[in-house]
């Protein structure tokens, strides 16, 4: 594909709603993830509290349990897809005011469960999201799928980015508590509950049933939970589904474990929430946005699993530079030269991952199927994650080497790749 012909992908108006959509799915990682983090860990918790704090993710590991739900019901008057995402930003903003008047130094489980209420709305409303991203791009416009992907990378760490820069940042100024930060956050959620009324329901291929349909509850349950999981496995084979199923298990493990920590990391180094808001969250969020389409183009020139190979070796390779910063301290120009590497790395990684999955995902069963393999993904990140500040506290705080045991977990990720690409072909 040329330059020209790849441009005009993104003449698509259906792209601009996928990155819309995007910002509302990556938003709450702000409120549980990057703030949530900088708030506990001015509250006084230790490295190991703040890592298991992060179980609350898990919901997004399980979320597929409850995405046949989905599958099956609307919404009164705003249909299935559009339906169920803007019930869940009406929910959102409600927790986001409860959990702004929490004091996690005096309350730490009246504050973890209202937390545990967001990831949980979230990753209810991830499934719509994806659905409806899924199903808006025909499988057989392949050359546009990893350009959705793209769009929708590119618009989930805008919505992480940009509000987590002006939270980190507007927490440093004079006077302001983390109360005041949540307060200005919900006042995004308005914007975005405007946004999901004004877009158009997509066709899709299941029928969505009313809440007082006749069906027996085995045969729902058959219809839509076991159906959508059988299928998956007769069409690739048993032993084809269960490598698929560990691939996408283990590919971001090492990233997780970074992630977890970075903000901790950040600031035991050396650096303020305003560098943090600035390098890591403004200069990130661009990167992001420019290398995430050119990632795009570079699935579609080397196909997903080629792509998937590169971007996985060239994403644990990148954990090194911050072995760097760990051993030279709070250098700001190093900072920024490893935030762009690594958003580079990241977005590569993801929209090839994106891709790869809603490739895999049969358009009858959108929301369960995609649900279950974003799942999987998210199992690893969350579950085994979840011990990252444990490692770190066993290493008796040794950055560099937790760093570079970071870089060695994609390897079992990159075998089952290797398997993967003798038996897939895209």
């Amino acid at each position: 594909m040329n330059l020209q012909a790849y441009s005009l992908l993104y003449k698509d108006k259906r792209l601009l709603t996928v990155f819309v959509l995007g910002m509302i799915s990556g938003f709450p990682w702000v409120l549980i993830g990057s703030a949530m983090t900088a708030w506990l860990q001015e509250s006084g918790l230790t490295r190991s509290a703040i890592g298991f704090f992060g179980s609350i993710f898990i919901v997004y590991a399980i979320n597929f349990l409850w995405a046949p739900l989905l599958d099956a019901y609307s919404v009164p008057r705003l249909g299935r897809r559009r339906g169920w995402i803007y019930l869940m930003q009406l929910l959102l903003l409600l927790l986001v005011v409860a959990i702004a008047f929490t004091k996690p130094a005096i309350n730490l489980l009246w504050t973890s469960m209202l937390a545990l209420g967001i990831a949980l709305v979230s990753a209810t409303q991830d499934i719509a999201i994806d659905a409806y991203r899924i199903e808006i791009i025909d499988q057989a416009e392949t050359d546009k799928i990893p350009a959705a992907a793209a769009m929708s990378t590119s618009g989930w760490w805008t919505g992480y980015s940009l509000p987590g820069a002006f939270a980190l940042i507007l927490s440093d100024q004079a006077g302001i508590e983390w109360r005041h930060v949540y307060l200005c956050l919900g006042l995004l959620i308005l914007v975005s509950m405007v946004f999901v009324t004004r877009i158009k329901e997509p066709r899709s291929v299941a029928p969505a049933q009313s809440a007082d349909s006749s069906v027996p509850a085995l045969a729902w349950l058959t219809d839509t939970a076991f159906k959508p999981i059988a299928e998956f496995f007769q069409r690739n084979g048993v032993r084809l589904a269960i490598a698929i199923l560990l691939f996408v298990f283990a590919f971001k493990i090492g990233e997780a474990f970074l992630g977890r920590m970075s903000i901790v990391f950040y600031k035991e180094v050396g650096f303020t929430n305003t560098d943090i808001g600035i390098y890591s969250k403004m200069i990130g969020w661009w990167v992001i946005i420019i290398f995430s389409l050119i990632a795009s183009a570079l699935n579609v020139r080397f196909g997903l699993l080629k792509g998937l190979m590169i971007s996985g070796i060239a994403m644990a390779a990148t954990n090194l530079m911050f072995t760097w910063i760990a051993l030279v301290g709070p250098d700001t120009r190093l900072f920024a030269a490893t935030v762009i590497v690594d958003n580079f790395t990241a977005a590569f990684a993801t929209v090839a991952f994106v891709s790869f999955i809603s490739y895999l995902t049969n358009r009858a069963y959108t929301a369960t199927q995609y649900a279950l393999l974003a799942s999987l993904g998210n199992l690893g990140r969350t579950s085994l994650a979840a011990l990252s500040g444990v490692l770190v506290d066993a290493l008796g705080g040794n950055w560099a080497l937790f760093f570079m045991i970071t870089t060695l977990m994609v390897i079992p990720a990159l075998a089952l790749l290797v398997y993967l690409s003798r038996h897939i072909e895209t």
